[in-house]
């Protein structure tokens, strides 16, 4: 859990670092980056699951597998693709032509996804091992309801049930992520500078998020971690290889 927290803060901002002072990047855009999927991924995204997956048509999403595969897979890609063009088309009318700008927001992008929802997570999941592992785990269940004590429960069971393998394959999954970002990034970013045919990129980015986020829900019910974490790393490698194609028209 230190090694996976430790990499999941430290290689975005490394890699934003590098990304300034050996090509020059704008701080700024890596900036926007992160700003856009924290409002558009955690905070839009969010509310509108709040809205659907507790209305009427929640039950009947999360109790089938392809259904709950479908909308969160075209949830993720319309939010955060939107986000990225609505980004680049109004924010980086200043940066410079070429394909630096995609890459650096992009490793914004990922990299703020990579401290949030994977560095942060680790060491939450640390301070609570801790506590289970020093004997004070009941800290976690003082003055809360219920329910909230069964969720609790519940968490620190599969915190328990966690392997180094496990832990580790979650950090390679990260790494995929960021190159699918990167990815993603250039094509919008394409789709944004170049325009006329061009703009049919920001859909196909869409479709494209949605995919590789549906299919992982779905191969989680018949597949291992293993083979995830490698039908995973070669979308990234796919993704990335279309993004650097994109690149080179930039």
């Amino acid at each position: 859990m230190a090694v996976n927290a430790l990499f999941g803060i430290a290689v975005p901002i490394c890699l934003s670092i590098w990304l300034v002072r050996r090509f020059h990047a704008r701080m700024s855009t890596i900036l926007i980056g992160a700003g856009t999927f924290f409002l558009f991924a955690l905070v839009l995204e969010s509310i509108m699951h709040q809205v659907v997956l507790k209305g009427p048509w929640g039950a009947s999403i999360t109790g089938n597998t392809l259904w709950y595969a479908i909308y969160g897979g075209l949830a993720a890609g319309i939010f955060e693709e939107t986000g990225r063009f609505l980004s680049m088309k109004f924010l980086l009318k200043k940066e410079q032509s070429g394909a630096l700008p995609g890459v650096a927001y992009g490793i914004g992008h990922g990299g703020m996804e990579m401290i949030l929802v994977f560095g942060i997570t680790m060491i939450s999941n640390l301070v609570i091992s801790f506590l289970i592992n020093s004997g004070h785990s009941d800290i976690l269940f003082a003055n809360v309801q219920e329910d909230a004590a069964g969720q609790i429960k519940a968490q620190l069971e599969q915190l328990q049930a966690l392997g180094p393998g496990t832990l580790l394959a979650g950090l390679w999954e990260r790494f995929s992520a960021l190159v699918i970002h990167l990815g993603l990034s250039l094509l919008v970013w394409a789709a944004v500078r170049k325009g006329g045919i061009w703009l049919l990129l920001f859909p196909a980015a869409i479709i494209l998020h949605a995919l590789v986020d549906a299919g992982v829900v779905m191969l989680q019910k018949s597949l291992g971690i293993a083979a995830i974490e490698l039908i995973l790393t070669a979308q990234a490698l796919a993704l990335g290889a279309l993004g650097y194609l994109v690149a080179k028209k930039l």
